[in-house]
C-alpha cells in the first residue's frame, strides 16, 4: 500500500496549486481521504476531507472558499485545488486514507490509517 502526495512547489501570494494524492495497492474511491498540513514545531492539522460514499467534504475555516477537494476515481487520484494562496498556507501537505467509517467526515489525523509522504508548498509574499 502506497500513497503519494505530489504537486507542491513555490508560488506567489494569490497563486494556485493543485495537489494530487495517488495510490497503489488500495482503491481511493472506497476510502475517505483527508488532506493535512504541517509546519515545523506544530502538529499536523486537518485541511480538508472527503467521504467515500457521497462525496461530502469538509474544509478548515482557514481554507474554506479557497481550497477544493475532488476525486477522479478512474485515475485512483484525489486532488486538492488550492486558490488564492497565502504565506500562511506554507507547509508540507499530506494525504491520508481510511476505510473504517469512510462515510463519515473526520479532520483528525488519528482517524486515518494510510499516509503518504508529503509535498512541500511554499507561498512567497
Amino acid at each position: 500500500v502506497q500513497l503519494q502526495a505530489s504537486g507542491g512547489g513555490l508560488v506567489q501570494t494569490g497563486g494556485s496549486l493543485r495537489l494530487s494524492c495517488s495510490a497503489s495497492g488500495i482503491t481511493l474511491a472506497d476510502a475517505a481521504i483527508g488532506w493535512f498540513r504541517q509546519v515545523p514545531g506544530k502538529e499536523r492539522g486537518g485541511v480538508s476531507c472527503i467521504s467515500a460514499s457521497d462525496g461530502r467534504d469538509y474544509y478548515a475555516d482557514s481554507v474554506r472558499g479557497r481550497f477544493t477537494t475532488s476525486r477522479d476515481n478512474a485515475k485512483n487520484t484525489v486532488y486538492l485545488q488550492m486558490n488564492s494562496l497565502k504565506p500562511e498556507d506554507t507547509a508540507v501537505y499530506y494525504c491520508a486514507a481510511r476505510y473504517l467509517g469512510s462515510s463519515r467526515l473526520s479532520p483528525s489525523a488519528l482517524a486515518y490509517a494510510f499516509w503518504g509522504q508529503g509535498t512541500l508548498v511554499t507561498v512567497s509574499s
